[in-house]
């Protein structure tokens, strides 16, 4: 007669045996081993050791115990480490992304080293474990944005191992919320503002070389991202009804180069009207022999310009925009160098500093001081004390001057910017996030909208009176 097989859940007979003995022949450590049928009807071994053949049995029924409480499958079980709970994670989010569901920066973050590699699934017997805090907390509190990613990374991966069977509980869902203060308040550019940036830009031949004034014209027009204005092509702007359709975006994924990928979501697919003024700029850029699948706003060589490259290029366009005095500063500072037989690379590593900071003194894009220019002129073997024309330009260069106003600029000021005008012209929040392409009303409001003064008509409510 056949034997019963093994009903799913439960295990056979457990046996046991001496793996260890003394010199003398005592006993020292023992192994207990039964087979047991995994939920996807697999039978197989399970194993457990102790010192007395009481202590392995005892430690091998607690792990079959807690083995058939847990809906267990091939794929991954709590014996698979973390870095094999993450590879099936990734794979999973890779089909999303490939199915528009996902943004790929997600899944690129996860690809940096992983703080919990060769850890096992949470809670191993036989293993100490993670504590639930600690890779994310591990980021630091300077951090916060890779500690948010890291923490979304760990939550997903162990919400898979739960629907897996391998933990019954996700750990990743007790640790504390992730909060950071801005870096800065949220701030739009005022009318003044505006005004003057667009004249800054447009005299400056770096940023008109740069293709910046255009760009940031279409930017406060339609409040899109900047990877979004720089996917836009031709074919899809009417320059006679003033629409613009909006559908990918421009990024760079790690090793795959340049790319023109959808939005992240279909929200941000959308059809934006465009203000006569910004219609006249387009137009302007238009000519007869524009191929209707080229970008708006190309590189150098009429392809895709890179976001990082075109955010670079305004940061040093608005660092601040060079006075005449500071611009007169530096070109003397790079006669010195010259004179000294120096490279710009050179200085730099003489003096400890990045290469860009003794471009921007040079360029006059970067307000000096007298700490500043002594050490400079320290190194060219110039002593500035002694030197009355280069103090004067110093004290001249160091008035404040109307382009310090820009300083703080950065390419999402010009999205909130337009967000803030529309609200100021009465339009709803929802209105407000489908200019924007966001699907959460309530980040537009806490994140894109300038807080307006206090509400004035609260005054004429009228209360009991006192």
């Amino acid at each position: 007669m056949p034997r019963t097989p093994l009903p799913i859940g439960t295990w056979g007979e457990i046996s046991t045996r001496t793996l260890k003995t003394t010199k003398n022949g005592k006993p020292l450590k023992h192994l207990a081993r039964a087979k047991f049928r995994d939920h996807d009807g697999t039978v197989r071994p399970v194993t457990a050791t102790g010192s007395t053949k009481t202590a392995a049995r005892a430690a091998l029924i607690l792990k079959l115990q807690n083995r058939a409480r847990t809906r267990h499958s091939a794929d991954l079980t709590e014996m698979h480490k973390i870095n094999h709970l993450l590879d099936l994670w990734e794979k999973r989010f890779e089909r999303l992304v490939a199915d528009g569901q996902r943004s790929g920066h997600l899944s690129a973050r996860a690809q940096e080293p992983r703080p919990t590699r060769n850890r096992r699934t949470p809670h191993r017997r036989g293993h100490h474990p993670v504590p639930r805090h600690r890779p994310v907390q591990d980021q630091g509190p300077r951090r916060p944005s890779t500690a948010k990613t890291c923490r979304a990374v760990i939550s997903g991966a162990m919400k898979l191992a739960v629907r897996y069977g391998a933990i019954t509980v996700n750990p990743a869902r007790e640790v504390d919320a992730i909060e950071a203060k801005p870096k800065r308040p949220l701030r739009a550019l005022t009318t003044e503002e505006v005004t003057l940036l667009q004249k800054s830009l447009t005299a400056d031949e770096h940023a008109v070389e740069a293709d910046l004034p255009d760009l940031v014209t279409f930017m406060l027009a339609t409040g899109v991202r900047i990877g979004e204005a720089l996917a836009v092509l031709w074919h899809q702007v009417d320059l006679e009804t003033g629409a613009v359709e909006i559908t990918h975006s421009i990024a760079r994924p790690p090793g795959e180069g340049l790319i023109r990928k959808t939005t992240k979501s279909r929200t941000g697919q959308r059809i934006l009207s465009l203000p006569t003024w910004a219609t006249t700029s387009l137009r302007a850029r238009h000519t007869g022999d524009t191929q209707p699948d080229a970008p708006v706003f190309p590189d150098t060589i009429g392809n895709y310009r890179d976001p990082s490259n075109t955010r670079r290029a305004l940061r040093t366009a608005l660092s601040p925009v060079a006075s005449t005095a500071r611009r007169e500063l530096g070109q003397t500072l790079r006669a010195f160098r010259r004179q000294a037989h120096l490279s710009r690379k050179q200085a730099a590593l003489t003096l400890g500093w990045p290469q860009t900071r003794l471009e921007l003194i040079e360029t006059g894009r970067l307000k000096p001081n007298h700490r500043l220019v002594s050490s400079l002129a320290k190194t060219y073997g110039i002593d500035l004390d002694n030197t009355p024309d280069l103090l004067a330009r110093l004290r001249d260069s160091a008035e404040p001057a109307e382009s310090d106003k820009l300083a703080w600029i950065r390419s999402h000021a010009l999205r909130k910017t337009t967000a803030t005008a529309l609200d100021d012209a009465g339009h709803t929040a929802r209105q407000i996030a489908d200019q924007l392409g966001q699907a959460k009303v309530s980040i537009t409001q806490d994140t894109y909208l300038h807080r307006q003064p206090a509400n004035p008509a609260a005054a004429q409510v009228p209360r009991a009176e006192q």
